[in-house]
């Protein structure tokens, strides 16, 4: 298997997802759900419509990935994505979400890695690229914005914390000063 880096420019993903949205809003939902949740690839094509919708046919704000994990906020990035990809596409609740052009199955994991890399390649992005980016590009950036490395090590289900800023690719300069703030 071949190592992938995290996409650290902000700019690139932008491009990356303009190119996706150019193409196909499925894909374009992929990559954002991807880089936005941290899941992984088997996780994102194994959901359902009807995982990240509320009985309202609303996007949910949480999707549960199992009954004994801890909840995944979906934020407003995911949320207009998934908005735009219901006024465009018929799926019953059952669906997989993201479904291959067999009818009722999901993408394949190989066919995931082409949409990513693809996408990437077309954006002028040429480093290490595949589907375990967009985890940890969500690593990466999540520990840039101040998130506690306690909770990513919780999400990846690593050993260490150093395995997971290993995993996440920070360097020492993308180690940040918390703003604790309590200001009691």
């Amino acid at each position: 298997m071949e190592f992938v880096d995290a996409i650290r420019d902000v700019k690139k993903i932008e491009q990356i997802k303009a190119k996706l949205k150019e193409r196909s809003i499925r894909d374009y939902l992929l990559f954002v759900i991807g880089v936005n949740t941290g899941l992984r690839i088997s996780q994102l094509l194994k959901l359902k419509l009807n995982d990240v919708l509320t009985a309202e046919r609303e996007p949910a704000r949480v999707l549960y990935i199992s009954p004994d994990e801890r909840g995944i906020y979906l934020n407003r990035n995911v949320r207009n994505a998934l908005s735009h990809f219901l006024e465009k596409k018929e799926l019953s609740r059952e669906d997989y979400l993201f479904t291959s052009t067999k009818k009722g199955e999901p993408l394949t994991r190989q066919h995931a890695y082409r949409i990513v890399k693809q996408a990437a390649a077309e954006a002028g992005i040429h480093e290490h690229i595949g589907t375990h980016t967009l985890r940890k590009t969500f690593g990466y950036h999540a520990f840039r914005k101040g998130v506690s490395l306690a909770l990513l090590q919780e999400r990846f289900h690593h050993a260490t914390p150093s395995e997971t800023l290993r995993y996440i690719g920070a360097k020492k300069e993308d180690v940040t000063i918390p703003m604790i703030d309590v200001n009691l």
